[in-house]
Parts: structure tokens; C-alpha cells; sequence
């Protein structure tokens, strides 16, 4: 540490970081902790590897989260007007903290434990309308709606406004690089969406989240409007986006892991533990929302100047047997607890809590409903998200196996 050297360039192509995550950053974390690549936007960037420097530096406060720390022309993110751009993951303290406060209380552990009829009551819902066919998706009928309705039930979006919102958010966190557009698009369409309802909660105040908050900008004056814009709009993008992934995988991990699957039927115990370990094992983040040194910092024994892109790999963290013995294999025993999939520090997910329960009770309804459930692909043939920011199924294709009918039976798995 005391003669911090820069580490060569390794020969790593962005693409198989998105093809194969955990082997190429597997290889990476043995060659070094830290290693300056190319990003999918072609700029260069700090990779850490290695799980002690990943969690040293998600709580590093020289590591700022706000882009005018970048150094000019060193970063090229998706370009969002003021009034969605100005949320808590371009923030650093004070003013982070001054908003966190403000939405923390609806993410309380109690809080939030009186929302579990509702949501167990959704996710109930959505399985009993799932299609009659011996081949089901996973994903459009039940892994994506189940987070889209607890979310927005929580800030108080009208069922009428939901029905284009993942299309958007979709484009928007994973772009079509053959089709730039869609994502500007969803840009303009998000921003019409939140400004329209803003506008109806002023005019029509109700008992929720949303509601509240511009109560908090218009009486309190602790937001200002772009403030209250960003904030609705991450509230609802984090909401759902994370929790969809974190479902899909956890039900693709299990189904390719039948022993650890039977062993989670027989032991209700579990779930809390099954949970922690699904979220390390194939988390929905791969990579930390990025950073940027406040000064010249060292990680991993290298130098990082100051206002260059620094890139925390979740999935090398995850998979690094310094801190996970036999890393690569699913164990529901585990206890995987220090895992860093809902983050560290000042910065870690407000939702964690929610998100923990409406995977539990994802989980839980689910194979209640269909014991003989089972993947209708080979695991290795189920098609991911071209992205390196977000590593979620596109598709989850099951076969229910018999298709019990509604049961209001309470869960054997949790």
C-alpha cells in the first residue's frame, strides 16, 4: 500500500462480461483487485474485483456518487433531463442525506411487514390468472407484474397508468444499442408519465407515498420540484427493476438446483437464509452504480486519480473464495450474510427490506401452487439481458406440471 502501482491493461472484452459474468470477472479477480478495462460506453474505467476492496469502497466517502466529480469528458451515462437526473443515485451527502430521511420511514422493517397480506394476496392473484398451458413465462405474468403492483400501490400510481411502464423502464435500464432511440423515447414518455402524476396527486391528494412527498415539497419546502420528480421516478424504476431480477433468478437458480429446492420445501426454516444466499449466488446487480474519486485514492494497492470512472463488480465480489468458500455453488445453508446485492454503506437499498419480502413470498406462493414445477429449457439456454449493469432474465419459460387449481392454503415454504 505504501507503493501503489497502476496495473496493466487486461485483454478483456466488455462482451463477455455481459455473456459470462462470473467467469470473466472470476478471471480478472485472480490476475489482480483492480484493473483498468473498457466499458460498453468505450470510456476507460477502474474494474475492483475483489470482495474486501468492493466493500471497503462502497462505503468510502472519497468515492462520490455525483457526476460533476467526473472528469470532463470521462463519463458518457444515459444523458436524463434535471427533473428525473437529480435522485438520490447522483447525490452525495448532504444533500443524499437530506432526502433518504425524508422516504426512509415507508421502508421500515415494520412498515413494511404490514404489507405482507397485500402482497401475498397479489402474488395469489397473479398465479391464479396465470395462462392454461402446459408452457408458461415466468417473467410478463408473474415475476415483473408482482414488484410493478406492490410498488406502485405503495406511491399511489392509478391502475391506468401502469400498463406501458416496463416497456419504458426496459429500454431505459438495458437500451437496444441497434435502436438508440427507444431509449430517448422512454426518456420523453417517463417524464410526461411522472409530470402527469404529480399533477393529479397536487389536485388530488390520497393516502400514500407520493401524496406525501408533495406535501413535503409544497408545505415543507425540503424538495424542490426536480427533487420530488427524480425521487418519484427512482422510487418506481429501483422499485421494480431490482425485485424483477432478483424473483427471476432466484426461481431460475432453485429450478436448476432441484436438490437445493427440495431442501427448502423441507425446511420452511430456510427461507430467510435461501434468500440471502439467491441474492449472492445470482444477484441483480453485477456492478455498483459507478464512482468517482473525490482525490486521488488507492484500492487494492493501486493509485485511481481523482474524477476517473471507478466500477465495483458485485458478481467478483460474490464469487470471491476469500470471502465465500466454494463460491460458485448454490447453497441455501450458506449463510451468505455480508453479501453486497442490496449494497453498503450510506448507499444501501432503501427497499432491502421489501425486496427480501416480496421475493419470500414470490418464492413461497409459487411453489406452493406447483410443486412439479420445472424449467422447459436447459438452464445454460435461458436469455439474459444484454447488459452489464443489470443481470435479469428476458424470458423465464416453465411447466407448471398438473396446474392445481386457486388454493388459499397458507405456504409450506415460508
Amino acid at each position: 500500500m505504501n507503493n501503489p502501482t497502476s496495473p496493466p491493461t487486461p485483454a478483456v472484452d466488455p462482451g463477455e462480461l455481459i455473456e459470462d459474468p462470473y467467469g470473466a470477472y472470476g478471471l480478472l479477480r485472480e490476475e489482480g483487485p483492480v484493473h483498468r478495462i473498457t466499458g460498453t460506453d468505450g470510456l476507460p474505467a477502474w474494474l475492483v474485483t475483489r470482495y474486501d476492496d468492493v466493500r471497503e469502497a462502497l462505503a468510502d466517502p472519497r468515492l462520490s456518487l455525483d457526476k460533476h466529480n467526473a472528469t470532463p469528458g470521462g463519463y458518457r451515462g444515459m444523458a436524463l433531463p434535471p427533473a428525473l437526473d437529480a435522485n438520490l443515485l447522483n447525490m452525495d451527502p448532504p444533500d443524499h442525506t437530506r432526502i433518504r430521511r425524508m422516504v426512509s420511514k415507508a421502508f421500515t422493517p415494520r412498515h413494511v411487514e404490514g404489507l405482507r397480506v397485500p402482497i401475498r394476496r397479489t402474488a395469489e392473484r397473479l398465479l391464479d390468472s396465470l395462462p392454461g398451458r402446459d408452457e408458461v413465462d415466468l417473467i410478463p405474468s408473474y415475476a415483473a407484474p408482482l414488484p410493478i403492483i406492490v410498488i406502485c400501490d405503495l406511491l399511489g400510481v392509478p391502475q391506468s397508468r401502469r400498463a406501458d411502464f416496463r416497456a419504458w423502464t426496459d429500454a431505459l435500464v438495458a437500451p437496444d444499442p441497434t435502436r438508440p432511440e427507444r431509449a430517448r423515447e422512454a426518456v420523453g414518455d417517463l417524464l410526461s408519465f411522472f409530470t402527469r402524476l404529480i399533477a393529479d396527486k397536487r389536485a388530488r391528494p390520497a393516502d400514500d407515498l407520493l401524496s406525501a412527498l408533495i406535501a413535503v415539497r409544497d408545505e415543507e419546502d425540503r424538495l424542490n420540484e426536480d427533487e420530488l420528480m427524480s425521487l418519484a421516478f427512482l422510487l418506481l424504476v429501483a422499485g421494480y427493476e431490482n425485485t424483477v431480477h432478483l424473483i427471476g433468478n432466484a426461481v431460475a437458480a432453485l429450478l436448476a438446483h432441484p436438490e437445493q429446492l427440495a431442501a427448502l420445501r423441507a425446511d420452511a426454516a430456510l427461507l430467510d437464509r435461501a434468500i440471502e444466499e439467491l441474492a449472492r449466488y445470482d444477484g441483480p446487480v453485477p456492478l455498483a452504480i459507478r464512482r468517482f474519486p473525490t482525490e486521488d485514492i488507492v484500492i487494492g494497492g493501486v493509485t485511481v486519480p481523482a474524477g476517473e470512472t471507478v466500477l465495483l463488480s458485485l458478481a467478483a465480489a460474490h464469487r470471491d473464495p476469500r470471502r465465500f468458500p466454494d463460491p460458485d455453488r448454490l447453497d441455501i445453508g450458506r449463510d451468505a450474510g455480508g453479501h453486497l446485492a442490496l449494497g453498503h454503506g450510506i448507499h444501501y437499498c432503501l427497499g432491502a427490506p421489501l425486496a427480501r419480502m416480496e421475493t419470500g413470498i414470490a418464492l413461497t406462493a409459487l411453489f406452493d401452487r406447483f410443486p412439479d414445477l420445472s424449467l422447459a429449457v436447459p438452464p445454460h439456454d435461458l436469455r439474459r439481458r444484454p447488459s452489464m449493469r443489470s443481470r435479469g432474465l428476458l424470458a423465464l419459460p416453465v411447466r407448471p406440471a398438473g396446474r392445481p387449481g386457486p388454493s388459499d392454503a397458507h405456504a409450506s415454504v415460508g
